[in-house]
């Protein structure tokens, strides 16, 4: 993983459009959209199911409003805590796509906040995605159309 290319804001439909981005010697697997490459994705939404193995590993459903994502939970990254169905989360983590099939993007989780108590998380949330369209990944859009 390289924590230097940023954690795209993002809405989990718009994954559909990314593509694997062209390899260079010594960098990790990454996709491109917008003209950025990128390997980790930031989404809120909430969770509509939360399934755990024997492990503690989870298998989380989350909707953000545009789809609906696969989350994949090791127990380190829970942090002892169990996340359960009707919590409003902010998630970031690795973006799987060979296993994101169909407008389902699959995300194996890093980094997941409870966002519950914030009473207006989605619509600041719709606001955060939007600015960071217009500010950050539009320019880079026009700058470097599709091929």
């Amino acid at each position: 993983m390289d924590y230097t290319l940023a954690a795209l804001k993002i809405f989990g439909s718009q994954l559909a459009g990314s593509t694997e981005a062209p390899s260079s010697e010594g960098s990790s697997p990454s996709q491109m959209l917008f003209g950025i490459r990128f390997q980790r994705a930031w989404m809120q939404g909430v969770l509509l199911s939360a399934n755990y193995n024997e492990s503690d590993e989870g298998r989380l459903v989350l909707d953000d409003g545009s789809c609906v994502a696969e989350l994949f939970v090791l127990p380190k990254e829970a942090e002892g805590r169990r996340w359960l169905a009707g919590m409003y989360v902010m998630v970031i983590g690795a973006y799987i796509a060979e296993q994101s099939k169909d407008n389902y993007p699959a995300i194996k989780v890093h980094k997941m906040v409870e966002l519950s108590d914030q009473p207006d998380r989605e619509a600041m949330w719709y606001m955060e995605v939007a600015e960071a369209y217009n500010l950050f990944y539009l320019p880079f859009s026009v700058a470097s159309p599709p091929s």
